[in-house]
């Protein structure tokens, strides 16, 4: 299945799944009603950013958006690299692979991403019904990572921990293309430890 025809039938069936209008969805995620319709028709290649939005209103991660429909009960613990999904953003021309397997019942996932020199991409940071923390580990090159208001470098094997719950914008300042590994997982934090 071509990536954005797996990215169609997932909003779609996530949409279905909890009972949302196109128009209750675009409220919820503050992406137009026109611009899911096309997402959903596989008539749009819609931008990492548009793509976080309505993930976050389906209270998903991006990963999810490009997993296959699979039941949990007959999903594999092994994802092979042929079959995990890959994705280009339009915008930013960045690259991510699915990593982890789709469907399986853990509460981690994995995304490999190659950031090309010199290009952004920025999340907006919209609310979400369920927490999800990340971890970005980079492998090669140089990303610089903002969260709210703080700016961070990272180098290789330099990881920065975070919650979905801010603005977030990754930047690739060097020449060469970074890569690096994003770890999500939706956990419940105690209050006391929450803004720690």
């Amino acid at each position: 299945m071509d990536v954005n025809e797996r990215i169609a039938a997932r909003v779609r069936n996530l949409r279905a799944e909890r009972g949302y209008t196109l128009d209750a969805l675009a409220e919820r995620s503050g992406v137009s009603r026109s611009m899911i319709s096309l997402v959903e028709r596989g008539e749009s290649s819609p931008t990492a950013s548009v793509l976080d939005k309505l993930a976050a209103g389906l209270g998903v991660t991006l990963a999810a958006l490009f997993e296959d429909e699979v039941r949990a009960e007959a999903a594999s613990p092994l994802a092979r690299h042929g079959a995990q999904p890959v994705w280009q953003d339009p915008a930013s021309g960045y690259v991510r692979r699915n990593v982890s397997p789709p469907g399986y019942p853990s509460a981690i996932q994995l995304v490999a991403v190659e950031f090309p020199p010199g290009k952004r991409v920025a999340y907006d940071g919209a609310s979400r019904d369920v927490e999800f923390d990340q971890q970005v580990w980079v492998v090669e090159g140089v990303m610089e990572v903002t969260v709210g208001s703080a700016v961070w470098r990272l180098e290789p094997g330099d990881c920065l921990a975070m919650q979905l719950d801010k603005p977030i914008a990754y930047r690739n300042p060097g020449r060469k293309p970074a890569r690096y590994l994003v770890a999500l997982a939706s956990v419940s934090h105690p209050a006391s430890t929450r803004n720690r």
